[in-house]
């Protein structure tokens, strides 16, 4: 980690939400998420959140390094339609050893979307695929 990876990081992230990411996309193969309206899907919900928790940390990791979610703690309080904007917010609030902590929040042009936090391990790749290999069949 470099020593520039401090609290007061953020990212913002601006992202029109297609018709394949709502809920009847998000495990097409059950019928029950079919069955349900087309807004963005919290799991998807939860990639935006990831990915602008990642922006925030570029240029402020080793070359070898790596972030993977750990933990999420959202809510998911607003449907977002197709079509429509989401804004995502990500500020990192605190680093402890290799766990980082952000704070979000998410927005669309007419409610706030979500707020929570997530928090983010930073891995050593290499290492990682090493250990991942002995898990893996193919």
């Amino acid at each position: 980690m470099l020593a520039s990876l401090q609290p007061g990081l953020s990212a913002r992230l601006d992202y029109v939400v297609p018709a394949e990411r709502t809920v009847p996309h998000l495990l097409p193969e059950s019928d029950d998420f079919v069955a349900l309206p087309a807004v963005l899907a919290t799991g998807y919900l939860v990639g935006l959140v990831e990915w602008t928790c990642m922006r925030a940390l570029h240029g402020h990791l080793d070359k070898d390094e790596q972030t993977l979610g750990v933990h999420v703690d959202l809510s998911h309080q607003a449907p977002t339609p197709p079509g429509e904007t989401v804004t995502v917010h990500a500020e990192l609030t605190a680093v402890e050893g290799r766990q980082l902590v952000f704070t979000v929040h998410a927005a669309d042009a007419a409610a706030t979307v979500c707020r929570g936090t997530h928090r983010r391990a930073v891995i050593d790749t290499g290492r990682f695929h090493a250990k991942l290999g002995g898990r893996t069949t193919g």
